[in-house]
Formats: structure tokens, sequence, C-alpha cells
């Protein structure tokens, strides 16, 4: 999470768990869970992340600090006590292949204002904001880690969309981005092959309609955009990787230092250097997200139910 910014799940998170196989196929509906996964939660619905660093007058509880490397991956419950009343309310994350965040419980905490003037909230319009577009390689050079969930929760959608049929993608950097992982998650073929094409703010919508739109998420709302009176299949994505596809703006892949010599003019720039290795979507994103989409429960889908394998 950026700093001084939150983000409410409103699906149930983290213990206590309990197995597929205890629960059974109605149970694990009502908690938003369609098809077999080896645990389902029975936690909190609508807990509240936060950035480490917005958090305040909280101590760890120690017997709760398990994880798997250095760090602590909350599967005993809240590892966060109030500093003042000893209550525990939020859950600390940071060991490895977790995202750093605390989570707070809804219902051990309050929301207060703090009296400072809030800005504006985001909106379509930010899209087309430099500052917004998320670049698809880390510092470090590998694939961004957002880019993989992003990717991950779009190719399930995709998945159910299209109900496991192939599909052609546009041509350009979403074929050259997510072509290797959706050829390998989705069917070979192009006779019923359904077509895809980016859409959204500031954008005419194709005509004829594609079969399904690649649109962005709403930066506040995370409600996927949708063109005026369209009831067709979209399939959401994070605003900022939607943002970087459709406005790549400036292409240098470093920045630049010192000067160009005397005389010598030069508009152009290297080609930004991709790792050698495909984009594959997150795992957890992609499972995660596909068995918590009703659809999952149709017969042209039964493959993806049967298997829940990571792809990519």
């Amino acid at each position: 999470m950026e700093p001084a910014t939150y983000a409410v799940d409103p699906r149930p998170t983290g213990p206590p768990w309990r197995v597929w196989e205890e629960v059974g196929e109605e149970a694990a509906a009502r908690q938003g869970v369609y098809a077999p996964v080896y645990s389902v939660s029975f936690g909190a619905r609508n807990r509240i992340v936060i950035a480490p660093g917005d958090s305040r007058s909280m101590v760890l509880i120690p017997e709760k600090c398990d994880g798997y490397c250095r760090g602590v991956d909350g599967r005993d419950g809240p590892n966060l006590a109030c500093e003042a009343c000893g209550l525990a309310v939020a859950t600390r994350m940071d060991d490895c292949g977790l995202w750093q965040g605390v989570w707070l419980e809804p219902d051990a905490v309050v929301r207060r204002p703090s009296g400072l003037p809030a800005g504006p909230p985001p909106d379509w319009d930010d899209l087309a904001r430099p500052e917004h577009r998320v670049a698809p390689v880390e510092l470090d050079g590998g694939w961004s880690r957002r880019w993989e969930a992003a990717f991950g929760v779009a190719l399930a959608h995709l998945a159910v969309a299209t109900e496991g049929r192939p599909v052609t993608l546009p041509v350009g950097p979403v074929a050259e981005l997510f072509g290797h992982a959706v050829d390998r998650c989705l069917p070979p073929g192009s006779g019923a092959a359904r077509s895809v094409e980016l859409c959204g703010p500031g954008i005419p919508t194709p005509r004829p309609r594609p079969d399904v739109l690649l649109v962005p998420r709403h930066p506040l709302t995370g409600e996927p955009w949708r063109p005026p009176g369209d009831e067709g299949p979209v399939v959401p994505l994070d605003s900022g990787v939607w943002a970087y596809l459709v406005h790549p703006g400036e292409t240098s892949p470093r920045p630049a230092t010192g000067v160009l010599p005397e005389g010598v003019l030069r508009d152009d720039y290297a080609l930004t250097e991709l790792p050698w290795w495909p984009l594959a979507p997150h795992p957890d994103a992609f499972t995660g997200t596909l068995v918590g989409l009703p659809a999952i429960r149709g017969p042209r889908l039964s493959r993806f139910r049967d298997a829940r394998a990571p792809v990519g």
C-alpha cells in the first residue's frame, strides 16, 4: 500500500481455516469460494489493509509471530495488540513472498477523522497521468510484482468470460506481454477464438464490439469500467497496468545522466529491457480469483475446477 492509503477486502480472509472436505460446497459458496480448494477462510470480512509505516500505538504479540522465513505471515491470527489496552487489533504481514502490510480487524478498530484536509478522490481522469502508470519491470530487472498479481486476476476473469475458449489478443504490448501465459491457460485454435481488445476511458469502443473488452478498474472503487449501455463481457485490469498499456509515455529504461557532446542530436531511446523469461501470472492471484467467481461452476470450465494449477 502507498503511504496514507488503505483498502478493504469484502471477502473472508485469514484464520480460522477449515478444509474443503469439512466445509462442503454450499458452506464454501457462502464464504465466496465456488470450486474445491484445500482450505476455506472463515476469518473476518472487510478487513482493512494499510502501509506498515502508517500504523501507530501497536505492539507485536510474540507468541503469534510465526512465519516461514524471517518474517511473520499471520498464520495464528492477529499478531499486533493495542499498546494501551492489549486488545489484538491487527495482523502484520512481511514474510518472504508476501507484500508488507498491516491488516486491521474491522470489529476492533474505529474510524475517526484526522482533521486534515482530504485530497480529491482518484477518478478515471487519473489514468492519463504519468505517475499513475505502473511499469512492467522492477528496478532490480525482474517483472513487476504488481503486474504479476494483476495478470493473475485478469487471466482468471478471461478464462471465465470466454468459458475457456481460445482467444485472439490485440497486436502490440498486450499480445507481447500476456500471450505466452494466455496460450498456456486457454486452448489453442483460431476457428472459434474470442476476440479481445483494450478499451476504457478516452478510447472509443471498437465497432463491431469485440467479444471481450480488457478494461481498467476504477482507481478508488475497483469497479470495472464499461462503455455506456454495454452489458457484454469485460475483463478488469489493474488501472496502473492498463494505463501503461494504453499510455506508455516515457520509453527510456533508466534515468539518463550527463549531457550529449556538443553538436550531437538524439531523439531515440533504447528499447525497454525486459527480463529474459516471459511474464507469468501470480499463481495465488489466478487461483484465488478463479475459485471466487460463481461462473467457475459452468460445465465448460470443469478442467479449471479439476486442475486449479498455476499457469505461466
